[in-house]
């Protein structure tokens, strides 16, 4: 049973003693945006100053991975849903865990990365993810991806 001391909690796996964990209640953030072109950077930088908070700024593959990779997906929902869409980063375990919640319906395809300039979105987020997915919600879809921020061997690696 978890107690909420105040104190430190142990960490019950030994490979991620490495990783800097948030606050208790700090490894939580969910922000919603209007359907403007604005909002991807605006995402964007959110994801920058949260991880910051969260000490994950040395972490400089995993930050520029999630700044790009959250892009991709509020991009795609601004394309294929035209509609407002949240952001929801968590993060805990050594894991960050980064959804985009939209009302569209239509499930994400990962496509060959050709020569064309749109369609490469889910072929990076399958590249670079250590695993991704998307679930109904409702009306809507949440599409989302995690990456492992310990420094420790295979954390935030695609187990072969």
């Amino acid at each position: 049973m978890l107690q909420l001391s105040g104190g430190p909690l142990p960490d019950p796996d030994p490979r991620y003693g490495a990783y800097p964990q948030p606050p208790l209640g700090a490894g939580h953030l969910s922000v919603e945006y209007d359907p403007r072109p604005s909002a991807v950077r605006e995402a964007r930088a959110e994801v920058r100053r949260q991880l910051e908070r969260w000490g994950l700024a040395d972490r400089e593959e995993v930050l520029d991975a999630a700044e790009l990779l959250v892009s991709e997906l509020a991009t795609n929902a601004l394309l294929h849903s035209a509609s407002r869409f949240r952001l929801t980063l968590t993060a805990a375990h050594g894991v960050l865990r980064c959804e985009v919640a939209d009302s569209g319906r239509r499930t994400p395809q990962v496509l060959a990365a050709g020569a064309s300039e749109s369609g490469r979105g889910m072929f990076l987020v399958d590249a670079l993810a250590l695993r991704w997915g998307c679930h109904q919600d409702g009306p809507g879809k949440t599409v989302w991806f995690e990456l492992g921020t310990c420094g420790s061997d295979g954390c935030g690696r695609r187990q072969p």
